[in-house]
């Protein structure tokens, strides 16, 4: 029997190489799930697209990255962090930033997202995910016919094989919160992946990339969630591009399909199938 797990896009909206990279893989079943920047400069463009494809959509939560001139400012991942464990974060500003994304995702494809993530993972930040999970429970916890997002769970998957760099990386990650996001997911009757593959320090070029995936692909196990950050650009800009590029070529070569049959795993979503009913963009109460 073949391991299902998810291959995650991160940052649809950032930018149209960004997008046109995730439909491209989207189209391949190369990915399994999109997780969308809602308030990102190319979101509204280009997620009508996105819609039309047989993936989960995500909402990836940005509380630490400026997308575009003119934006509200955002704090630095660091700054963000230390006022997260120091109980120092403003509630109020929390809430308002996490309704504008999610009021953004349903004007725009009509439903709830099929899953909540965050961008740098700040989705399971103390004082975030608390607040993260009151808007889930008070937007679609008691909606007919309307299943719950899923979560993503940040704790690492097998490391066997990962340089000490990566591996560390990915150990800090899933200390920064994912014990209490799967603790608190599960009591509140959440459903999260199982653990997180995916992290690097996002550098190396394809060969480098290529050698990666192949390692979270024969360390994977049944309902892990291989994150990845591709793009269809040049990747002439900056070494960052370049590396989404770079992930980009690895995810759309055809060896991945030997890759998946060699490690027994098969690509697939995680929300059930389901036919989501419009919702109420506005008729709902805010997060207190």
């Amino acid at each position: 029997m073949s391991k299902r797990v998810v291959v995650c896009g991160d940052d649809f909206g950032m930018n149209a190489d960004v997008d046109e990279g995730m439909i491209a893989l989207a189209g391949m079943r190369r990915v399994s799930a999109v997780s969308c920047l809602t308030l990102g400069p190319a979101f509204a463009a280009n997620a009508p697209r996105l819609a039309a494809l047989d993936v989960d959509i995500g909402l990836h939560l940005n509380l630490s990255e400026t997308l575009k001139a003119g934006a509200e400012p955002m704090p630095a991942l660091g700054a963000l962090i230390l006022k997260a464990y120091a109980g120092l974060l403003d509630a109020a500003w929390i809430d308002a930033q996490i309704a504008r994304q999610f009021d953004a995702f349903e004007a725009t494809f009509g439903r709830a997202p099929d899953y909540v993530d965050g961008h740098q993972h700040v989705h399971q930040l103390p004082g975030v995910r608390q607040r993260v999970l009151k808007l889930l429970a008070q937007r679609y916890g008691a909606q007919a016919g309307v299943q719950a997002p899923w979560l993503r769970q940040t704790a690492p998957g097998m490391l066997c094989g990962m340089p000490l760099k990566e591996s560390l990386k990915a150990r800090v990650i899933g200390a920064l919160g994912a014990a209490a996001l799967a603790r608190e997911a599960r009591s509140s009757g959440l459903r999260t992946n199982r653990r997180l593959l995916g992290v690097y320090a996002f550098e190396g070029g394809k060969r480098r990339y290529a050698q990666f995936l192949q390692t979270w692909l024969f360390n994977a196990r049944e309902g892990d969630l291989i994150m990845c950050h591709p793009a269809l650009g040049s990747g002439q800009d900056n070494a960052m591009d370049r590396q989404r590029r770079a992930e980009f070529d690895v995810l759309a070569d055809p060896k991945l399909g030997e890759w998946l049959r060699a490690n027994g795993v098969s690509i697939t979503r995680l929300a059930l199938t389901r036919a989501d009913p419009v919702l109420p963009v506005r008729a709902r109460a805010n997060p207190a």
